[in-house]
């Protein structure tokens, strides 16, 4: 049987032809694989310093929760555009009623996650880095965090001397009564830019509020205190301080002081009528007789 030139030719093209390409396709897939997973180690990376720097006061991964839930997991049972929303305006999720965003409100203690100005990068970043999780970004074992408080030890009495600007803070720092009040810290009482800290150790409990005052999570805080961080020992006597505070919040009122008082307040106005008694009847007698 003889074989023309055309069938000659269309066995090279249809076997090595294909062949070609699909080599060439399995280069260009290996390359943007590659492309991609160093693009999402970057992101990682990069979501690992943002987190470290702006979540981790409040957030632990695998931890407990502390100000606010613990994050392990939380790509796998949170949509991607809700975590990126979340990230970005939270206060506008809360101001709108979203229903997992209040849930998580009332479950902590009313303490609402504050809008950290982070940009759709930083947000993508710090997802990027949940889903990977700690240690998938470092050549070396995540040690297990730790779920004891932070502040163990201080002084209440030197907490609010701090607190109330009595005592300076070693590096400069305003005292915290510019922005907070606590009851009972004074006749004027503190100011009210930031929350009112009667009961912040109640609220955040003892690893939230460690974690608050050694990290910054509040970007007034930040602001502020960047710059001229708390000492440790300064830390740990506010600490102090509001674990005391707190405790003399929840402590039923003395209703006896209440009903001296009261007592009081009434036998005075009894004496003020019984000696200024006839003060006006030069003037109703006249009167009268008219």
């Amino acid at each position: 049987m003889r074989i023309s030139a055309g069938q000659r030719l269309k066995k090279p093209f249809s076997g090595l032809l294909p062949r070609r390409l699909l080599t060439a396709m399995y280069l260009l897939f290996g390359a943007a694989s590659l492309a991609m997973g160093a693009s999402l180690f970057q992101a990682a990376e990069d979501g690992e310093q943002i987190f470290q720097a702006q979540c981790a006061a409040c957030h632990t991964i695998g931890g407990g929760p502390l100000v606010g839930p613990d994050l392990l997991g939380v790509t796998e049972i949170r949509e991607m555009d809700w975590l990126t929303r979340w990230l970005l305006e939270p206060d506008k999720m809360l101001a709108e009623g979203d229903p997992i965003a209040t849930e998580m409100l009332a479950e902590f203690n009313n303490i609402a996650m504050p809008n950290l100005g982070l940009s759709e990068t930083d947000a993508a970043a710090i997802i990027a880095f949940l889903d990977v999780g700690p240690g998938a970004t470092e050549d070396q074992p995540v040690a297990e965090p730790a779920k004891d408080p932070i502040i163990t030890a201080g002084v209440s009495d030197s907490g609010r001397m701090l607190f109330i600007g009595e005592a300076q803070l070693d590096n400069g720092g305003p005292a915290c009564i510019s922005c907070h009040n606590v009851a009972g810290v004074g006749a004027l009482a503190g100011g009210t830019l930031g929350p009112d800290l009667t009961n912040v150790h109640g609220r955040y409990g003892e690893a939230g509020l460690a974690a608050a005052l050694t990290g910054l999570p509040f970007p007034t805080m930040r602001g502020v205190y960047t710059e001229k961080p708390l000492t440790e020992a300064e830390a740990a006597d506010l600490f102090a301080y509001f674990a005391q505070s707190s405790q003399e919040s929840s402590e039923p009122v003395n209703l006896s002081f209440v009903l001296i008082g009261l007592g009081g307040f009434l036998l005075i106005m009894l004496v003020f009528q019984l000696i200024w008694r006839k003060r006006l009847l030069g003037v109703r007698i006249p009167l009268v007789g008219r």
